[in-house]
């Protein structure tokens, strides 16, 4: 068993997605938004709130696992500038928690949890809805946050599958 926060960085809302993996099987415990967004608040404020906001998820659901998107480069560099240092915030936040950090590409998330690394937010809203049976559709931070959760769940699961057959595969030429 273990317990997967999922973060989807961003300097005004920042979704985070909690989740159990036993096996195979996940269960939701929680998602939402870090609002990040008062008016006239600096950036450095901003920061400081998505820290303290994942550091009190971390003390209230005391995660085992902490995964987290990677930054897109996309056509404003600000932008990418300013989601960076908002991932950079709640990489902190882990790491001071003693938290290993796992990072994953949009395309490698989408690819995990739709199908597909060209898969749009709806697509991802519902796959996350069906994977978790959640009652309703989750809003599209939280959902995205729930899906690099899963992904990290998915990848770690593979992980550790491979290396129990590389284990095995050893234990068998040795003998």
């Amino acid at each position: 068993m273990a317990i997967i926060l999922g973060i989807d960085p961003g300097s005004r809302f920042t979704g985070y997605g909690v989740i159990e993996q036993q096996g195979q099987k996940f269960t939701y415990l929680g998602s939402g938004c870090i609002k990040a967004l008062s008016q006239g608040e600096d950036l450095a404020s901003r920061l400081q709130t998505i820290f303290s906001g994942v550091s009190e998820l971390i003390i209230q659901f005391k995660p085992d696992m902490f995964a987290v998107e990677q930054v897109f480069m996309g056509v404003n560099p600000g932008g990418a500038l300013k989601l960076g240092q908002a991932r950079g915030a709640a990489i902190v936040a882990a790491t001071n928690s003693g938290l290993d950090i796992a990072e994953y590409s949009a395309r490698q998330i989408k690819q995990a949890v739709v199908g597909t690394g060209a898969a749009d937010k709806s697509q991802v809203q519902h796959m996350v809805k069906s994977i978790l049976k959640l009652p309703g559709t989750p809003q599209a931070d939280a959902a995205d946050a729930l899906a690099v959760a899963l992904c990290h769940g998915h990848s770690h699961t593979s992980i550790a599958k491979l290396a129990g057959q590389a284990s095995k595969t050893v234990r068998g030429r040795l003998r």
